[in-house]
């Protein structure tokens, strides 16, 4: 099933889609609405690619609020683990995107290096599973930073830094 709602944030819209079936599968958000749509079908493709059974019949949910209150800080991101499915995510992510959540708090960053060190694993492999997150803003990929700099985001630069500005962050260097 497929959610979608739009929001206002800051003086500014953004779209929320959610797929789910029990549980969340997936999630996305953009500033508009065709925007979000093309990213839920990218989503819904990459799914179904590890074999998540996804419909996107549209059903009303209470998960677009769900994010949507992570998003503003209403909610923490720890409190709404419960409700990802982890379908189709390898233990690996599983590991990286609870211990992300669990430990960098809204309006904190890490580094892909410091991540990867407090996991044992290599910087490119963290970097690997923020670009596969399926639940952006729950899953705060957007947290981890280059040693550099922003670094990447599969939304986008310009998403990543709203996220960020929302939370407080004022540098992006870790």
């Amino acid at each position: 099933m497929l959610a979608v709602e739009r929001f206002g944030v800051n003086g500014r819209d953004i779209w929320i889609g959610v797929i789910f079936h029990g549980r969340i599968q997936g999630i996305s958000f953009a500033f508009t609405r065709g925007e979000l749509l093309e990213r839920i079908r990218n989503l819904a493709e990459f799914l179904r690619g590890r074999d998540v059974r996804v419909s996107l019949d549209v059903q009303p949910s209470n998960y677009t609020e769900l994010v949507y209150r992570v998003l503003i800080g209403e909610l923490e991101n720890e409190k709404a683990l419960p409700e990802l499915s982890f379908e189709g995510v390898t233990p690996f992510e599983r590991r990286v995107y609870e211990w992300l959540t669990k430990n960098v708090k809204r309006g904190t960053v890490i580094t892909y290096g410091s991540l990867a060190k407090a996991l044992e694993t290599s910087p490119r492999a963290v970097g690997g599973a923020m670009k596969r997150n399926p639940y952006p803003i729950i899953v705060p990929c957007h947290r981890v930073v280059s040693r550099e700099g922003i670094g990447h985001y599969n939304l986008g630069i310009e998403e990543k830094k709203f996220l960020l500005e929302l939370e407080g962050v004022k540098e992006w260097t870790g």
